[in-house]
Formats: structure tokens, C-alpha cells, sequence
């Protein structure tokens, strides 16, 4: 800067420079319009004067402000009802303390147009500082064009000025401020909530000082999923010159520090940047009140209704407030069936306090707690902010004494998922999360138990770690099946970027069965692997001259594989396309193979917002009986991918039941059946229907058909929660949150008698999103809450006619009729309890309707129907 040059605005000395200024607060919904907005605005007078100048730099000066005339009034015109402030004064809006402390003159020492300290009482209510803090900010303005990074009300932040002919424009990049309010948020990109934000002042300026400022700023903030569950908070504050007068003169003193200590010794140094406001609730319900308000709704019957997920999503709310002796009392107070859904909702709050509270309460040792331990293992790891203090604590339960082998297992998995959340945040290099990497990456070479070596692959398949894919490759070519299909499937997850030529040539080995013979249930997953990792031209022609030399119902399986990729046109579609104009590669006699097992994807639903997509797989044995089925979910929104649901059914070995032969390489596989879940790209443990024959029979003779239940619980899907400092000095507070009732279970049913076998996957769920933004300056509460919720159920089953070849296969997928509502509230409250209310919704209904799959399978269920009729 030039020598001479004005660097901010200067004040004249002996003069009084009177202002009005207003600041308003609005919280609506997104497109909401002035009117309809829930909010106050708060005017004044403010008198300004200088106090002290340093005699060698005319823009180094000591600026005194005071508040006169202070009023509190709606911030569109209200009818009397509406109006909580009717009747009102400030002095009793505020209380006579606030108010005396407002109107109390503070200073503001101002360099070269920038804050470098701000004078107030340290004893003063952190609101009221924080409101002279966003007035003070506005007398902050660079007179020259520039990008600088400044303190002010809102933090630490890069700030843009543009100075054209007596106006400054003030551009503040609100993504860069820094401030200490600490909030969390999803990772998952699909699940997690995005905020655009802006912040422009105009300053016009005369005789060298500012004769108005007007600054307006805004935050929007939208689940990513549907963006109409919106909400935001607008911010406005105006600062005019109404006239001068004769004022004060300037003190003596050497510097500013000085000067302030000879006006009043009180005064301290209590810096520019918004200090934090602890929030008190006053009348509200303590946790154990608020429990005993909600524990009918947390009842397994309430699980399919959507007032489950909100009553969990409120309670967790609670919880988070909550000390641990009461969270303690609740979970000892419970009912038996209800208890399982508070310990996703403890565990879910994922707070010192809930967590300590979780382990006083399970005992490990025990296994007849099996149902508590597991829904706390799972609500772990679908947690949304996990810490190193929860991977902590699984580890030291993985070292001492666990009475259940199966909670052996999931602790182990699930340590695994909360090492990829904890990567996923930066926090991949701290000392437990590399403990962990540590022990899971070497521990499946460490023991020979084959439940042990799967228990570390899945928790490696969950941690998505880069080193485990050596780990992977190696096991993708192990002599155990089981081994096989967690690697191949585990590969699968990985970025593409991530495969390199040995993982594909290991996977390619596996496929085409180069050293040894395969079961076709991983050769099928090796398939997938070489389809999905960006296949060359050779690799695609491999494919299709293998089939034709595959057992009997895998070449129906690939080549329904390789439709489905080049119908849904997915990646591996244009090299497939180039493969399939060679005659050799593609004709006829390979591509007119008969057999039951197919592949098909379809939309579930699509929306500006979100693509839902479903893929169904199955692959039988020669005999007609299921070997592979996998029934996927994928959500994707424009920026990302979340693999919502898997469930694989494997059963092998089963051939003897009907006296048939067993396809290559599976003479000598033991009778099994079973089932793995894999929800919002978390691997849960594998549930086993039967293993060994003399299981078999024994379930044989009692299989009623009901469904074993694989995932039932309560789940928070996205959890947002953020502090947003205004300008103005006011706070906006916004929580976001989604809670899922979900309810999967799967069975098995075989009739000999009748030659038919029947396995079936059924999903429930009830989903509730809701938004919250509110402004609470502690005398005066505004805020809006946007929310939607839905019921839905989808069913899966497959019957399987095996007493003719080919045997008929029916493949069902319905989804039933489902509402889907969206409410708006908004609320103004007093503390003294008087509030206004205003609650609009709107309900839809989405008719159900069975998905399409190949018209292939709609012939069958035909014959399937008509033959049991």
C-alpha cells in the first residue's frame, strides 16, 4: 500500500456519528419466502465516536459503540395470535440484566480497517457480546481491492474486497472460516446432508467513513437424497447514517491498551471471533421422563411404522445430553422387548457417556446376551462419527472373555468396518486404528481354525484397507470355498484404480480353473470381479469362449451375466459389445444354452436426487438345487455410490437329499445353508441355516419355513449436526438425521414329497429424515424442522421345481404400496413457554408392484403357478 493511502475508514474527532441498524434472523424452508418465515429482528440506535488516535497513523484508532433504543419485533408482520411478542417489552423480552448489559458502551481498536481487539466485560452473557461482536465486524472494511484472510464475528476466514468508486463490496468465504464450534457429519456422501452458504456486505462510504453497510447471508442446507428435505437460514443486518453531532473529544495516551484501562479497568481484551453459548433447556423432560413418553414406540411390533425411527431419532437426541447414570437407569428399566432397540439408540449416540454406560451394562462373558451384545457390535458399526475410543473398546472386549463364539465373530468384523470409517476421516495413522490394521492384516495366516480365518477376512472385506488386497489375491486361490468367495466378493469393493495385473490374473486363474478345479459358486464371483474391473478385449473374449465347456447351469448363468451387462449397459458394456462381433466368441451353439440360473438388474426407483438400482443373481447345481443367489441394493446421487443391501443365500451339498450327482469339483462338499447380509456397505456376520447332514435332517424333519432373522434394529443412517455462526453474532444451530426401522430375515424350505424348494429374503423398514435449523439466543427461540418419512417392504422368493430337468425356477420380487409424507414445522418460543406453532405436510402414495425380471422368468412362474394350481 501506498505511504498516504487510506487503508480504512477514519473517523473525524469531536464528532458523534449516529446510526440506525437493524438485524434480522429468518429460518424457513429453502424456497421459503420472506412472509411465511419463522424469525425477529432486533433494532437500535448506535452512537459512535472516536476515542484515540495514534498520533503517527490515522488509521490506527480506538472507536467507541453504545446501543440505545433497543427493540425486538417480528420479522414479517404477525396477526396478534400469531404473534408471541405481542404484549411485550424488550426489558421483558431480555430481562433487565441483558438489557442494561447491551446498552453498555463498548470499543473496538481498529488498524488499517481491520479488528484488532474488541473491548467488552468479561462478566457480560456470552449473547451479548456476541451481538456487539457482529456489530463491531461491520466497521470492519479494506478500502482497496484485495483477497485477505481476517478475524471477525464469524471466525477466521478468507475475505474477497472490491472497491469501486466510494463502495466496497465484502465477499466472505464461509467454507475457509475457522471458529471452535465443533459438529460431525456422515461420510457416507449418499446419506450425508450439503450446505451452500454465502456472505456479501456493501459499504458505502463518505467524508472517509462508512455512511451505510448492508450485509446479508445465507445457508442452505439439503439431505442429499432428496433434496426437498431442505432447510435455511438467512441473516440480514443494516447499518445507515442517520446524522452527526458535536461529540467527545479524543483521549491522550500512547496506545490504545492504555486508554482503555483510563476509562474503565473492567474493560478487557475479549477478542473479535463469536464465543460459544451454552444452550439451557428449561422444561425439558429429563431421559428417563422422556423414555417412559416413547417406550411404546420402541416396542418390535412398532418396528415396521415410522414412529419408531422418529421416537429413536428424538430419543438419541436426549441421550446425547444425558449424564450416564441416567442412560444406565433406562436400559435397566427397559422391557425385555424393548430393550434391544434402546441399545441401538444408547449405542447410536455414540457419546463418552453412552458408550461408558453400554459396557457397564453388557456383560461378555455371557452368551445368553448374545442379542444385546450384537445389536450393540451393529449400531457400532453403522455409528455415523465413530471415535478411536470405540475401536478401543472393541479391541480390549476382543482380548478378555466372550461366552459366544458368534459375538467373537462380529466384534472381530465390525472392528474392521470402524477401521475403514476412522481411515475414511484422516484418522488412519493413529495408534489404535494401526494396532487393529496391524492384527487383522497379519491374523489370517496366524491360525488354521477356518471360522477364524473367515472372521479376519470379513473384518479385512469391511476395512477396505489397500494391503489386504495382496491378502485377498492369495485366498482368492485357497483349497477352502468358503475362503474363495469372501475374497473374490471382498475385491469387488475396491476401486477399479486398485486392481492390478496380478490381482487379474490371480482372479482369471480362479475363473478358467488354470491350477486346480473350482466350486462354480467362485468361479461365478471371479467372473463378477474380471466384469466389473474395467475387462480388456482378451479377457472379455475368455469369458465367451468358455461358455459352452461350463457345467450345465453355469453357462446359462454367465451368459444371462453377460445380457444383463450389455442391456443395463453397464461399464463392461462396450468391450463386451467388441468381443461379441467375433463368430468364434459369439454364436450360436454357446449362446443357446438352456438351464434355470440367470442374472438381472433393474430400477427400483429414480429421482433427480437418487438412482435406486437392484440386481438379482442365481446359480443352481445340475440337480435343480440352489447353489448362489444374491439379491444387491445400490443407491447412487450424483457425487457417490452406496451399496444399501446385500443378501447372499449359499447352500451346498444337498444332493443326496434327491439322489443326484454332483457337478465337478463339489463331490465331496459338506451339507450346508446359509446366509450373508450386507447392509450400507457394512459385511454383517454370516447366519447358518444348517451345516453337516445329520443338521440337515434333523432341520429336515422340524423346517417349518418361518424365517430366520438376519438384521432387525434400528439404524442411523445419517446423522449432520453443526453450529453455524452469523454475522450478526447470532447462532443457528442444525441437526440433520435419518433413523431406519429395519427387519430382514430369510429362509429355506425343502419338500421332497413334493420335489419343490422355496427360499425366500423379506425386508422391512420404516425410514424418518428429519431436518432441524434453529436460532436460540436464550430470550428467543425461532426454528424450522423439514422432515419425510415412508413404510416399505419388498419381498424376494424363489420356488424350485426339481422333479424334471430343466426344473422350473419362479423368481418373485414385490414391493408393496408405500406412503411417502414431508411435514413442515415452524416455531417461535418464548422462555417464559408461550410459543406459535405452524405445521403443514402433504402424503403421497407409491403403488406397489412386482419388479420385472427376464420374460424368460415370467414364462416359468407361469408353469410354476399353473403346475401347483
Amino acid at each position: 500500500m501506498k505511504s498516504g493511502a487510506v487503508a480504512g475508514p477514519r473517523l473525524n474527532n469531536n464528532q458523534l456519528y449516529k446510526f440506525s441498524y437493524t438485524t434480522e434472523v429468518l429460518v424457513d424452508r429453502a424456497r421459503g419466502s420472506k412472509e411465511g418465515s419463522a424469525g425477529y429482528k432486533i433494532s437500535s440506535d448506535v452512537n459512535v465516536n472516536l476515542v484515540w488516535r495514534d498520533q503517527s497513523n490515522k488509521d490506527d484508532q480506538l472507536i467507541q459503540l453504545a446501543i440505545s433504543n433497543l427493540r425486538i419485533e417480528p420479522v414479517s408482520p404477525r396477526s396478534e395470535k400469531k404473534n408471541i411478542l405481542h404484549g411485550s417489552t424488550t426489558e421483558s423480552i431480555l430481562g433487565k440484566n441483558k438489557l442494561a448489559a447491551l446498552t453498555k458502551p463498548f470499543l473496538v481498536h481498529l488498524k488499517n480497517g481491520k479488528a484488532k481487539a474488541f473491548y467488552s466485560y468479561r462478566s457480560e452473557p456470552a449473547t451479548v457480546k456476541n451481538l456487539k461482536r457482529g456489530l463491531a465486524s461491520l466497521l470492519q472494511v479494506q478500502l482497496s481491492t484485495g483477497k485477505v484472510v481476517e478475524n471477525d464475528v464469524s471466525g477466521r476466514c478468507t475475505v474477497e474486497y472490491k472497491a469501486v468508486k466510494g463502495q466496497v463490496t465484502r465477499t466472505k468465504n464461509l467454507e475457509t472460516c475457522k471458529t471452535e464450534e465443533a459438529g460431525f457429519t456422515t461420510h457416507s456422501k449418499v446419506l450425508g446432508v450439503s450446505r451452500k452458504s454465502s456472505s456479501v456486505t456493501v459499504f458505502t462510504l463518505e467524508n472517509g467513513f462508512i455512511r451505510s453497510a448492508e450485509a446479508e447471508e445465507t445457508h442452505s442446507l439439503a439431505v442429499n437424497a432428496r433434496r426437498s428435505v431442505a432447510a435455511k437460514v438467512l441473516s440480514r443486518q443494516s447499518l445507515k447514517l442517520v446524522g452527526t453531532e458535536a461529540g467527545p473529544l479524543e483521549a491522550a495516551g500512547k496506545d490504545a491498551a492504555v486508554v482503555v484501562k483510563s476509562i474503565d479497568a473492567k474493560l478487557a481484551a475479549v477478542g473479535i471471533v463469536a464465543e460459544k453459548v451454552k444452550s439451557e433447556c428449561k422444561g425439558c423432560p429429563s431421559l428417563f421422563e422422556h423414555w417412559q413418553a416413547v417406550k411404546k414406540q420402541l416396542e418390535p411390533e412398532s418396528l415396521s411404522k415410522t414412529r419408531a425411527p422418529r421416537s429413536f431419532l428424538a430419543l438419541i437426541q436426549t441421550i446425547r445430553k444425558a449424564p450416564k447414570d441416567e442412560i444406565l437407569k433406562v436400559l435397566r428399566s427397559a422391557s425385555k422387548t424393548s430393550l434391544p432397540q434402546v441399545v441401538d439408540a444408547v449405542t447410536s449416540s455414540q457419546t463418552s457417556e453412552s458408550l461408558d454406560a453400554m459396557l457397564e451394562f453388557l456383560n461378555f462373558t455371557d452368551a445368553k446376551g448374545l442379542v444385546l451384545q450384537e445389536r450393540f457390535l451393529y449400531a457400532c458399526g453403522f455409528a455415523s462419527h465413530p471415535n478411536e475410543r470405540m475401536l478401543q473398546a472393541l479391541l480390549d472386549i476382543s482380548k478378555g472373555k466372550i461366552g459366544s463364539t458368534d459375538i467373537k465373530e462380529s466384534v472381530v468384523i465390525i472392528m474392521g468396518a470402524l477401521v475403514h470409517k476412522l481411515c475414511q476421516k484422516g484418522g488412519c495413522n493413529l495408534p489404535i486404528v494401526e494396532q487393529v490394521k496391524k492384527m487383522i492384516l497379519n491374523a489370517p495366516d496366524s491360525t488354521t481354525v477356518e471360522s477364524e480365518v473367515q472372521m479376519y477376512l470379513l473384518a479385512l472385506k469391511n476395512s477396505l484397507l489397500p494391503e489386504a488386497i495382496p491378502i485377498f489375491t492369495k485366498y482368492a486361490e485357497s483349497e477352502v470355498g468358503a475362503y474363495n468367495t469372501i475374497a473374490l466378493t471382498a475385491l469387488q469393493r475396491y476401486d477399479v484404480n486398485l486392481m492390478t495385473s496380478e490381482v487379474k490374473q490371480t482372479v482369471n486363474r480362479v475363473y478358467h480353473q488354470n491350477r486346480r478345479i473350482y466350486e462354480k459358486n467362485v468361479r461365478a464371483a471371479a467372473a463378477d470381479v474380471i466384469l466389473n474391473s474395467n475387462p480388456t478385449y482378451m479377457e472379455v473374449k475368455n469369458l465367451l469362449l468358455s461358455i459352452g465347456n461350463l457345467p450345465h447351469e453355469m453357462n446359462k448363468y454367465m451368459l444371462s451375466k453377460i445380457q444383463d451387462i450389455l442391456r443395463f449397459q453397464m461399464p463392461a458394456s462396450k468391450v463386451l459389445g467388441q468381443a461379441m462381433k467375433d463368430m468364434i466368441s459369439c454364436n450360436y451353439n454357446r449362446f443357446a444354452k438352456v438351464g434355470s440360473s440367470s442374472a438381472f438388474s433393474g430400477f427400483m426407483a429414480q429421482s433427480p436426487d437418487l438412482t435406486s438400482t437392484y440386481s438379482l443373481d442365481i446359480l443352481y447345481s445340475g440337480s435343480g438345487i440352489l447353489r448362489r443367489s444374491n439379491m444387491n441394493i445400490f443407491g447412487a446421487t450424483n457425487e457417490a455410490m452406496l451399496h444399501g443391501l446385500q443378501v447372499a443365500i449359499e447352500a451346498q451339498g444337498l444332493e443326496t437329499l434327491i439322489a443326484a450327482t454332483p457337478d465337478e469339483g463339489e463331490e465331496d462338499l459338506e451339507s450346508f445353508a446359509g446366509m450373508s447380509a450386507l447392509l450400507f456397505d457394512i459385511q454383517l456376520r454370516p447366519v447358518t441355516f444348517f451345516k453337516g447332514y445329520s443338521d440337515l435332517m434333523s432341520k429336515m424333519f422340524s423346517m417349518t419355513g418361518d424365517p430366520i432373522n438376519v438384521v432387525k434394529g434400528l439404524i442411523l443412517l445419517s446423522d449432520h449436526s453443526e453450529v453455524i455462526q452469523l454475522q450478526s453474532g447470532l447462532k443457528a444451530s442444525a441437526e440433520f438425521q435419518g433413523g431406519l426401522a429395519i427387519d430382514i430375515s430369510g429362509g429355506m424350505e425343502i419338500s421332497l414329497w413334493y420335489r419343490e424348494s422355496k427360499t425366500s429374503v423379506n425386508n422391512r423398514a420404516a425410514l424418518v429424515v428429519t431436518g432441524n435449523v434453529t436460532v436460540d439466543m436464550d430470550f428467543l427461540r425461532a426454528g424450522v424442522e423439514v422432515s419425510f418419512d415412508t413404510e416399505a417392504s419388498l419381498d424376494f422368493i424363489t420356488t424350485v421345481q426339481f422333479s424334471e430337468y430343466p426344473f422350473l425356477v419362479c423368481l418373485q420380487m414385490d414391493k408393496s404400496t408405500f406412503p411417502v409424507s414431508e411435514y413442515l414445522t415452524k416455531y417461535e418460543s418464548l422462555p417464559s413457554g408461550k410459543s406459535v406453532v405452524s405445521r403443514k405436510g402433504r402424503k403421497t402414495l407409491v403403488p406397489g408392484s412386482e419388479f420385472p425380471l427376464h420374460q424368460e422368468n415370467s414364462n416359468m412362474c407361469k408353469r410354476v403357478f399353473d403346475s401347483n394350481w
